[in-house]
């Protein structure tokens, strides 16, 4: 089984199986969502539609509950019960939970002052195939009440949070993922946090809405003149020794990987 990340992964709640196809649809990945998007008398509910309604397992993950909780346990049979073999583990906090899904392929959703400061932990996991972080559940942790500004700038703890999990995964060589951007109507602002998304490192991000969905594809996919300029610098390359000037700028070798990288997003 084979799971290609990204860019652009949609949440639906569980317990709306009408949606299911349609998210498939529109996203690159699916996150059937058995946690903070099912109200708690309708867990149940939901874990029946995850096993009667099926969709690929190879673009789906199921975030399950926190591990430890009774409602994980039951969310472990229900899966036990379908071909998903990818799920988000919320609020990851320590190696042992990510143990406890030693059969599955773990996105850790690293969303609590603990799980922030235990990325790294977490990203060395085996199972674990990708890290993610959680803006308000972890603003939530910390007894704060916003994870932004009123002009939808992250506060600092926030953008520490978001570096910290990203270079977690990268030192373990596993993705990062980005947090959802909660302001459906602001596409700007979206398509903005997206390219610094990808420009940082990030190899998708989480969305809530469809119409997010072709925003983040957009942010991740290489312009055209980024494409053409990445080819030039790679050809220029060839036959140099060392540092050259290309364009009027140093060219080394982490330049050159991010040339491409560039292509390797375009497909080239």
């Amino acid at each position: 089984m084979t799971f290609q990340l990204g860019p652009a992964l949609l949440f639906c709640p569980a317990d709306r199986p009408e949606r299911y196809a349609k998210a498939a649809e529109r996203a690159d990945e699916v996150i059937l969502d058995l946690e903070d998007a099912v109200a708690p008398g309708a867990k149940d509910e939901a874990r029946l539609a995850l096993v009667g309604h099926p969709l690929d397992p190879d673009r789906t993950i199921v975030r399950v509950n926190p591990v430890g909780t009774a409602e994980f346990a039951l969310d472990l049979a229900a899966l036990e019960a379908t071909d998903y073999r990818f799920v988000m583990a919320a609020k990851s906090e320590t190696a042992t939970q990510m143990a406890a899904l030693s059969s599955y392929r773990v996105v850790a959703l690293c969303e609590t002052a603990a799980g922030v400061q235990a990325a790294a932990l977490l990203a060395a996991a085996p199972n674990v195939v990708a890290l993610m972080w959680g803006a308000e559940d972890l603003i939530a942790s910390l007894g704060g009440t916003s994870s932004r500004f009123a002009d939808g700038r992250y506060r600092a703890v926030a953008r520490h949070a978001r570096s910290t999990v990203l270079l977690a995964a990268g030192s373990r060589g596993k993705a990062a993922i980005d947090s959802v951007y909660l302001d459906i109507p602001d596409t700007a602002g979206l398509a903005a946090e997206a390219e610094d998304a990808v420009a940082s490192g990030f190899r998708a991000t989480a969305c809530i809405h469809p119409s997010q969905v072709e925003v983040i594809r957009a942010a991740y996919r290489p312009t055209p003149d980024a494409v053409a300029q990445a080819r030039a610098l790679l050809d220029a390359a060839q036959g140099q020794r060392g540092v050259f000037q290309f364009a009027g700028r140093m060219v080394d070798g982490p330049v050159l990987r991010h040339a491409e990288t560039v292509l390797r997003r375009a497909g080239a």
